[in-house]
Parts: structure tokens; sequence; C-alpha cells
């Protein structure tokens, strides 16, 4: 059915959108690019996975899987980005990113093999549904919909109206004159790494709660995809990454619904094209500055 196959759309973009909002903010601060990202984001299903297997409940294993993902935040900024902050260091801080990366694959692959693992929750939870409308709605997926539109509202919140918020945006502008007011521009790289991260980590959570299995492969296709999704939205700008991860999502959804699921991703590097065509900067972008647009 249409109507079901656009709510399925959404849920995923919505997915795909708390990734790319831990891209968007990175960027936005540090004007560089975080490869280790989608890494993050795989480990969230299996640290989920993980904390399941050894008897947690669901919202226990939240909330492990917040904190390590937050902790890993904090190591990719230090390791790969807090030695690499000049403008002309880019290419440096992409490759030291990319790296660790690769060496989270690698330890993940170590640990859980490389094969998709299932991820046990109670019958209950998984097949439980309400009708709103006609329509029968998987409570799971409903849940895990609501969840990161509130997640993304309260990031969008938090960067437009607190301190943290308007310190993120004078480092974001010149690191240089935050540092003269008294900003410690360390100390909000490190807030944002581990924002940014617990988003990513709570994505990857969604998602092997969402699928039932976790799989060392996901963090290089939804990261892949979640950069599209940032550039379609605009290099930067949280409501860009918000509604790019969305349209995303419908579009892949549509695709299945239509009988040509297999060229899902070739519809959605078309439509990143076709924006990118119109407008070079993206749905919200601009080409002047680079401050974290909420």
């Amino acid at each position: 059915m249409l109507v079901e196959q656009i709510i399925n759309g959404v849920v995923l973009g919505s997915m795909y959108a708390l990734i790319a909002q831990g891209y968007t903010l990175i960027f936005g601060v540090l004007d560089k690019l975080n490869f280790a990202h989608g890494e993050i984001f795989m480990l969230g299903g299996f640290v989920c996975l993980a904390s399941v297997a050894l008897g947690a409940s669901l919202p226990v294993a939240i909330l492990i899987t917040a904190i390590i993902s937050g902790l890993l935040g904090l190591m990719v900024e230090f390791v790969g980005f807090r030695k690499f902050r000049s403008a002309d260091a880019h290419i440096t801080a992409a490759l030291s990113s990319f790296a660790i990366g690769l060496v989270l694959i690698d330890l993940s692959q170590k640990v859980w093999g490389a094969e998709p693992v299932a991820l046990t929750l109670p019958g209950s939870l998984q097949t439980a549904t309400i009708t709103i409308a006609g329509l029968k709605i998987v409570v799971l997926r409903l849940a895990i919909l609501v969840i990161s539109l509130l997640l993304m509202l309260v990031l969008y919140l938090v960067v437009l109206r607190t301190g943290l918020g308007r310190r993120i945006r004078a480092v974001a502008e010149s690191p240089a004159k935050a540092a003269l007011f008294g900003i410690n521009v360390t100390r909000i790289n490190q807030q944002v790494f581990v924002i940014a991260s617990v988003m990513a980590g709570l994505a990857g959570l969604a998602l092997a709660v969402r699928t039932g299995y976790s799989s060392t492969d996901v963090g290089f296709t939804f990261g892949l995809k979640a950069l599209a999704i940032m550039a379609i939205g605009g290099m930067g700008d949280l409501r860009g990454a918000l509604l790019g991860g969305l349209l995303v999502g419908v579009i892949e959804a549509l695709a299945f619904q239509w009988g040509v699921g297999q060229f899902a991703d070739v519809f959605v590097w078309l439509f990143m094209i076709a924006i990118l065509l119109l407008r070079p900067a993206g749905l919200f972008g601009t080409l002047v500055s680079k401050e974290i647009r909420a």
C-alpha cells in the first residue's frame, strides 16, 4: 500500500537524518568531514545487540549505546582531529578519520564476524500494532520515528536557543575570534563530537531494532548516503539534513513500491545530482558562510 510505504520511507529517512545531522554538526564547526561517523553508527547497533544479549532491557541498552557512542566520538576527535585544526589540514583529517573507521570495522568483524548478527527482542515488542485512520502501523517503527524527530528537535533547540548553541555557532563562524572571547574551542569541539556520535549511535540502534539484526557493512552504506543527504540539504544546515534524510527515505520506499527497488540507490544519487545542478549549495545551504544554521 502506497501510504504504508511512504510511512516506512519516513521512518527510514528519520534514521538517515540522524546520521546526517551528526555529519552536519561536525562539518559546520570544523569545516571537515568525519569519515568514521558511519562506523560509530554501525557500532551503535552492535552495542545494543551485545547489551540485550547480556540481559539489559531496551531502555538500558539505549543508555549504554549513547554513552559508548559518545566516548567513541571523543576518541575520534582526539586521534583524528585534535592535531589537524588548521584550514589546510582537510585531507589529513579526512584520511585520519577514514583510517579510524577502517580500524573500527576490522575490530567489529573480529568480535562479531562479517555476517549479520540477529538482535533478539520480545516478540510482542516487534509485532505490536496500532490502527490510525484505517492504517495498521507497527508501534516499534512509530516509536523510532517519534524519538528520532524529538532528538533532532532537541538538537535544533540546543543550537538555536542555548548558551552551548551560541558557543557552537561562534566556533563555527571563527575559532580564533571565539577563543578571544574566552570560549574553550577544544571543549566545544569535544562536545560537538559527543553530540554527533550519540545521535549516530542511536540511529544505528534504531536500525538494528527495526530490522532485527546488525551488520558490519551498514556503516559504509548508510554513512555514504548520509553524506549525500548533507549535500542535498546544504552543508552545515540542520534543517537541510532533516529534510534531505526524509526525502531520501521516501524515494527508496517508493522505488520498492513501484517494483524497482533494485534501483533505489541509483534514484538517490540521481536525486542528489539533480538538486546540486539546480542548487549547488543544497536546499538550504549557502556558498558564502559555513556557520551552523538551525
